[in-house]
């Protein structure tokens, strides 16, 4: 009977996938964030708004935060016409419904009304479900006005982000968007025409603030102020690319070991588990959304 037992036992461990949910997820075998240098808060970026929220500890890592009374924001000095941008955060526990601490792309300062946009969001929640990582692309004005059209793909995590710091970049050159958490590739989105991929210069931005109407739950959870303050914590960023003023002559960094437009297998191998196991929202698979706004879908 312990024979069987034990024989039965090895049979079942050797049949176990080679990552399983608990054990984090497949190397990817590339990793872009080894080849751009960390910078310190105050060597690429400054405050734009809600600067008596925000603090800079030694000109390195940034803590922001949201109360009743405002959020914060900060931006890039430069802006950039590609590149990979990255920074490490750790993000509050306990209820954070309705509040969304986020790193990004955008030119809605230089382009009011008909924007370009690349998101890194992070939906606040109530403590019993875990927070809801959302990425999003906005091209030429389709996040301005009333008629939104997003092209959101959502996440929940393999680990708590409440409890370290972890690192989230955005990898955009001509070819391609690729979303990374730790350097896992979570998303890619592919230049498939020119109206469906933003090509215009943009800057690199963070902040916290309060989008109670649609953040947790689609606005079922509201922003509860007796928890405030809500605090974001971001360090080891990363700005490696080209600038808008740049020489025509420099090339973007690569997302792969294979050059600037596809991933090589073994991070599909690492993006496929992410999206297996992870992924609780594609706008592509949304039966409810109209298909001939997004045709790259």
């Amino acid at each position: 009977m312990d024979f069987l037992f034990l024989s039965l036992s090895l049979v079942h461990i050797f049949m176990l996938p080679s990552s399983s949910n608990g054990q984090g997820p497949p190397s990817p075998g590339y990793y872009p964030s080894s080849k751009i240098g960390s910078i310190g808060f105050n060597q690429g970026f400054r405050n734009l708004w809600g600067g008596q929220h925000q603090r800079v500890d030694q000109g390195d890592s940034l803590t922001i935060w949201l109360d009743k009374s405002s959020g914060s924001g900060f931006k890039s000095l430069n802006p950039y016409r590609s590149g990979y941008f990255g920074a490490a955060v750790k993000l509050q526990p306990g209820y954070t419904a309705g509040v969304i601490t986020s790193f990004y792309l955008s030119n809605q300062e230089d382009y009011r009304g008909y924007h370009d946009e690349i998101d890194i969001e992070f939906l606040g929640t109530t403590p019993d479900k875990p927070y809801t990582l959302q990425t999003n692309v906005y091209i030429r004005g389709s996040g301005d006005g009333n008629n939104i059209i997003g092209r959101e793909m959502k996440f929940h995590l393999w680990f708590d982000p409440t409890k370290d710091f972890h690192n989230y970049a955005i990898l955009w050159n001509p070819s391609e968007i690729i979303f990374f958490v730790d350097d896992v590739p979570i998303r890619r989105y592919p230049r498939k025409s020119d109206a469906t991929f933003p090509l215009r210069p943009m800057w690199a931005y963070g902040s916290i603030w309060d989008a109670s109407s649609w953040a947790t739950e689609g606005g079922k959870y509201k922003a509860d102020y007796s928890y405030q303050p809500f605090v974001g914590r971001y360090n080891n960023f990363k700005l490696g690319g080209c600038r808008a003023n740049g020489p025509a002559t420099c090339r973007p960094p690569w997302g792969s070991p294979l050059g600037p437009s596809r991933l090589s297998r073994q991070q599909y191998a690492a993006m496929a588990w992410a999206q297996r196991n992870y992924k609780v929202y594609d706008y592509c698979s949304d039966s409810n959304r109209d298909h001939t706004l997004t045709p790259e879908c």
